[in-house]
């Protein structure tokens, strides 16, 4: 599918030079040596191909130039932001060209009454988020890689992160987005109003689709009070299914800022690598926090981990010191990290009913130990979104050949257990088939129907995201 493009008939040059003639000197990139920079996200086992381009528009104009361009000679481009994906949906096509939007990356508008933030797609995460705190405000989506990733990807992909479990995951923030399409026209969706019905949701719509849709160029945010110095929670489990009832149990009373889980091979990982005293001998490790203020925070801490001592925990502590915490949390956020010193690593991304949390980790070693593969299991324990990760020694192929088999039969068990192919990471090119298995065939004939009405030429990162069968 990467190689399709080639062909088709298409005028390279002609998108050059109307690219050179409206962006600035340097922000036009032919160099093979630099392309690569460009042509794939941080998966691992998906598909690249090569494009011939690289622009890095600066204003939603500038956009809109290009991709009248592309539009006009059917060449493929392909929406970038930081590449930090996990699924190929920035990756290269043969023939393409990459749009790169890392530069529009400032802050448009705070809008303290209203409760939102205007910004340009090319900002990371956590520079907006200490950007709007400096008012005394917050944006709650917090993907693991926040440090690294753009606003504009995590709008593409819906992604969630550690408190969205209690705050919801990108499109809970978005109001309204503003596109450019894949014909070069500029529009506005969503709207600045906290209730709003008029009309289909397309705002909704654009989130989630991998650039397959249109670019977006602005998102106005929600954004909420700053919330006070959580309470965090700790408790070790002797086995998954012990671990997967206090799930149960918290989720049904309470509704934590944080829930999340890492089973031993993770814990492991993490100790050998950053020893900080985590015990390598538990089953699993739940790490949860509390925002509510003061006593009533302390309170639902005590309440959670009371619940996990009933459901089997051999260990529970309190942690109100604010260093501790930040140790604990940097042991969930080390996690891919940590296992990457091991081996190659293959991400895996999927969201269970929490019900089926355990049924599905205990699987998942059965998974491992069947394909003689290392997997270290984390994730969101709340929302019932797992991050099973393979690790392989480095160089040896037919490792990585069982590790694809333990790929796809992960993504079988979600199915299985009634859950889905992805819970944050996107379907890019890695789990297109998986898509199909998920979708009924009239599922299917609506998101192709989709496609062709905001694409009709096919030309937005073509091979992404839409079911392959």
């Amino acid at each position: 599918m990467l190689s399709y493009y080639r062909s088709r008939v298409t005028d390279e040059d002609a998108v050059l030079a109307a690219c050179a003639a409206v962006l600035a000197d340097g922000d036009v990139v032919t160099d093979p040596d630099r392309l690569p920079t460009y042509k794939q996200d941080r998966s691992t086992g998906s598909e690249v191909g090569e494009p011939f381009a690289v622009v890095f528009p600066r204003t939603t104009e500038q956009v809109s130039a290009v991709m009248k361009a592309a539009h006009k000679h059917r060449v493929p481009v392909v929406p970038r932001g930081a590449g930090s994906g996990l699924s190929g949906g920035s990756n290269a096509v043969d023939g393409s060209l990459i749009v790169c939007v890392e530069k529009m990356n400032k802050v448009l508008e705070v809008d303290v009454a209203n409760g939102y933030v205007e910004t340009e797609p090319g900002i990371f995460n956590t520079e907006l988020r200490d950007y709007v705190a400096g008012q005394g405000l917050w944006y709650a989506p917090d993907p693991a890689s926040k440090d690294f990733c753009s606003i504009g990807g995590n709008v593409n992909t819906n992604a969630g992160g550690l408190c969205c479990v209690k705050y919801g995951v990108t499109r809970d923030a978005v109001l309204g987005l503003e596109v450019v399409l894949a014909d070069g026209r500029i529009t506005r969706l969503g709207r600045r109003t906290v209730k709003g019905v008029a009309g289909y949701d397309l705002a909704g719509l654009m989130v989630g689709s991998e650039g397959t849709l249109g670019i977006v160029t602005m998102a106005r945010l929600r954004l909420r009070p700053l919330p006070p110095t959580p309470t965090t929670a700790v408790a070790v489990f002797p086995d998954l299914f012990s671990a997967g009832r206090a799930v149960e149990g918290i989720m049904t009373r309470m509704t934590p800022s944080m829930l999340e889980l890492m089973d031993r091979a993770t814990i492991t990982a993490v100790e050998n690598w950053r020893p900080m005293g985590l015990d390598t001998s538990a089953e699993a490790l739940l790490i949860a926090q509390s925002d509510l203020p003061g006593d009533a925070g302390v309170a639902e801490a005590d309440a959670l981990l009371e619940i996990c001592e009933r459901s089997g925990a051999t260990e529970v502590y309190r942690s109100e010191d604010p260093e501790q915490a930040e140790m604990l949390l940097g042991a969930r956020r080390m996690a891919i990290p940590a296992l990457e010193t091991i081996g190659d690593w293959l991400l895996d991304d999927i969201a269970v009913p929490r019900s089926e949390l355990a049924r599905a980790m205990q699987m998942i070693t059965e998974v491992s130990a069947r394909n003689d593969v290392l997997i270290g299991t984390f994730g969101h324990a709340g929302d019932g979104n797992l991050h099973p990760t393979i690790v392989v020694p480095r160089g040896d192929e037919a490792a990585y050949v069982r590790a694809m088999v333990a790929f796809d039969e992960i993504v079988d068990i979600a199915l299985l257990v009634g859950g889905t192919v992805t819970g944050e990471h996107g379907v890019g090119t890695l789990k297109r088939k998986h898509l199909a298995e998920e979708l009924d065939p009239v599922a299917i004939d609506l998101h192709s129907r989709i496609k062709a009405a905001w694409d009709p030429e096919g030309i937005l990162n073509p091979g992404k995201a839409l079911p392959r069968w």
